[in-house]
């Protein structure tokens, strides 16, 4: 069953990405013939979130937000697409599960996961979010992304305890980012989930830019005796899908 001002909010911004002048809260009515009184109080929502601006002439525009959104939608489904084969690949090598996730604002959004059949079973699924502070994927988000964007994500954080090795401390999360840049890929040991290990690197497009993260989680007792091949199948794995993206690492 459809929510009626949900549905109502996208036929709004459906519409305005026709009419690239905007348009009034009474076109905006009259056009899909909704009432004019809560077109107007769901239009001021949209402004007041980002999603759409008013013109000096009254008219509603796109607004900001929405570009934001949208190019994380595009380049997540780039990347899923481009990475595809690669995860299965390495999936099949590992013989783990593997994961590949996009920054959305300050969390971490999961694009892919092959499970393979020996795999612990993790909480993660597609579509879901998760903190960036205790996992491995989020942590690789932190290691590797533009210092101020860096400082601007751990500033707002609130690094709270998830299991007995969550790191709640930033300056001991600071240290690890410094290492895990140095290393090129970001370890999560139990932090987010009891008996789960997960390694995780960074995925890079053709504007030398983050595009996303890409890991492989498993049981501790069997990740750790093979760290080292699995670390090098990883890093062989996200700058194949960093070259599918243009990225030239110059």
């Amino acid at each position: 069953m459809s929510v009626k001002s949900a549905v109502r909010v996208m036929e709004i911004l459906e519409l305005l990405s026709e009419y690239s002048e905007g348009l009034t809260s009474k076109e905006i009515s009259l056009t899909l013939s909704f009432p004019q009184s809560s077109t107007f109080n769901l239009v001021q929502t949209l402004c007041t979130r980002g999603y759409l601006v008013q013109t000096i002439s009254k008219k509603y525009k796109l607004g900001p937000k929405l570009i934001h959104i949208g190019s994380n939608a595009m380049e997540g489904l780039d990347v899923q697409s481009e990475g595809e084969v690669y995860l299965r690949e390495l999936m099949e090598e590992v013989q783990e599960t593997v994961f590949m996730a996009v920054l959305t604002e300050d969390e971490l959004v999961y694009v892919s996961k092959l499970e393979y059949n020996r795999s612990i079973r993790t909480g993660a699924k597609i579509g879901s979010r998760k903190p960036l502070y205790c996992t491995g994927l989020g942590k690789a988000f932190l290691a590797f992304l533009p210092e101020q964007k860096r400082e601007s994500l751990i500033n707002e954080l609130d690094l709270n305890k998830i299991t007995e090795k969550t790191v709640t401390s930033k300056p001991i999360l600071l240290q690890q980012l410094k290492n895990y840049a140095e290393q090129g890929y970001a370890i999560d040991d139990e932090e987010n989930e009891e008996g789960l290990y997960c390694l995780a690197a960074p995925v890079f497009n053709a504007r030398n830019e983050m595009a996303a993260a890409i890991s492989i989680a498993g049981p501790k007792f069997r990740m750790l005796p093979n760290k080292e091949p699995i670390v090098q199948k990883l890093l062989t794995a996200s700058e194949k899908i960093s070259r599918n993206l243009g990225y030239t690492n110059s």
